[in-house]
């Protein structure tokens, strides 16, 4: 058996391949509170799916990327499976068997120390109907005594039992070498395209729409969708053409507090849904528009500006949203998101598809604004017009000056402005409404740097 220590032999996933042709896809699935999503974080190599010794804490099929032995292939984390599930882990049942019939080959993880159960035949016969490869893992083998227990595992008749321990790597070795054989070589043929899709990230608070939103833009069901706050826990990557090009959604999980005062998977579940910001290029913030904002709404909004990533708000529930609300809403929107003028909304109903085909050219329309680069020439001629009609105000006496403006960036644009003395935050504000007035950035947060002439040290 190989034991290998944490993270031995294991290449840093790449999530954003785009510059090959498609992995082959491996679903791990078993009984909830197996070790699945434990082991997971063993093949890719890193704390990505989140884990709980609560049952149930992974809901949806999540995507991840890996590499074995020089071979990368794509990891697909589901729900624990349960032939006698109802409600939500029915739901949860239902995208682990969507996994299995998309997968190439299945890692069937089972807990030694418990034995074969029910449930576990069942997951058998699902399995053999299939007709996919199937690697058995009997997990949490932690040391020699439990390896004949997991001998037991052979009555299942799908194959060699594969003890290990998906906590301290032990066997796992055997069971990737397994695992690689099973599934077919990845394909040698590179994508014409360079960059891959863009990515998009849909955030939010607990129970507003974001996995409804995902599965109406996707037109089927990725994502498990229910009324119950909190249902997303890991990040979900697809992709889906919409409007004759390819998109990465990435639902995550409800942000429903600060981090710090998060607990359980909650926090975890928190730390990934930042890390999902900081991966996609536009994010799309849900609110529900049939509920008063919320200080938590705008603290999303904060975070993504300071992301430096390009903002859409989407108006969710719009079915919902009668005359008064309407009025209100507006009110609200007036009052709270004065910060925030700059980004495209849209009002929709992820429910009955009400105005979803506005939601693409909103985005489009972001990460065009969030792209868009100002010739320093150009650049320098607008600040030439705006101080001479609007001088910076004299102070102590003393009036200072912008003596040159260049764009240091896109995605977001920044613009460093060198000046004979300290500019005015407030005079900085009106410099960022009057480039977006004359430039546009649309859903795009604007930065300016200034940079003051330091005054020369008398000798």
């Amino acid at each position: 058996m190989s034991d290998l220590p944490t993270g031995y032999g294991y290449a840093e996933p790449t999530h954003d391949r785009d510059d090959t042709g498609p992995l082959p896809v491996l679903a791990i699935v078993g009984r909830p509170n197996v070790g699945k999503s434990t082991l997971v974080n063993r093949i890719i190599g890193r704390r990505e799916a989140v884990v709980e010794d609560t049952p149930g804490v992974t809901r949806d099929r999540v995507s991840y990327d890996a590499n074995w032995a020089g071979r990368s292939f794509t990891v697909v984390d589901t729900g624990g499976w349960d032939p006698d599930a109802v409600g939500m882990a029915a739901l949860v049942a239902a995208q682990a068997e969507v996994a299995i019939n998309a997968a190439d080959a299945v890692l069937f993880v089972v807990d030694a120390t418990v034995g074969i159960t029910d449930a576990d035949e069942a997951v058998v016969r699902v399995l053999r109907k299939s007709g996919k490869p199937v690697v058995l893992a009997a997990n949490k083998v932690d040391d020699q005594r439990i390896e004949s227990e997991a001998m037991n595992l052979w009555s299942l008749g799908i194959g060699e039992p594969f003890p290990i321990s998906a906590m301290h790597g032990r066997g796992t070795g055997d069971m990737l070498d397994a695992i690689l054989a099973a599934l077919p070589e990845a394909p040698a043929e590179r994508d014409a395209e360079t960059g891959g899709p863009r990515r998009v990230a849909i955030v939010g608070k607990p129970n507003v729409g974001k996995s409804s939103l995902l599965n109406k833009v996707a037109k089927e069901d990725r994502v498990v969708v229910s009324d119950v706050a909190g249902t997303t826990v890991d990040p979900v990557d697809e992709l889906i053409t919409l409007a004759g090009k390819e998109w990465r959604f990435i639902d995550t999980a409800g942000i429903r507090r600060k981090v710090k005062n998060a607990t359980g998977h909650e926090y975890y579940a928190s730390l990934r849904t930042n890390a999902a910001i900081e991966r996609a290029e536009v994010v799309v913030v849900v609110i529900d528009a049939s509920e008063t904002m919320t200080e938590q709404d705008l603290r999303i909004m904060n975070a993504v500006e300071e992301a430096g990533k390009a903002l859409v708000i989407a108006y969710n529930k719009w079915d919902l949203v009668d005359e008064d609300r309407r009025y209100y809403l507006e009110r609200e929107i007036d009052r709270d998101l004065v910060q925030f003028r700059w980004a495209p909304r849209v009002n929709i109903s992820a429910l009955t598809g009400r105005h979803m085909e506005k939601l693409v050219p909103a985005i489009e329309a972001a990460l065009d604004g969030w792209q868009t680069r100002v010739p320093t020439g150009q650049l320098n001629a607008f600040l030439g017009r705006l101080v001479a009609a609007h001088p910076h105000p004299v102070r102590s006496g003393k009036q200072p000056k912008i003596l040159f403006g260049t764009q240091a960036t896109t995605m977001p644009p920044m613009f460093a402005l060198f000046t004979s003395g300290q500019i005015e935050s407030s005079y900085q504000r009106f410099i960022e409404r009057r480039l977006r007035e004359d430039f546009g950035f649309v859903g795009s947060p604007v930065h300016v740097q200034i940079r003051a002439r330091q005054k020369k040290q008398k000798r």
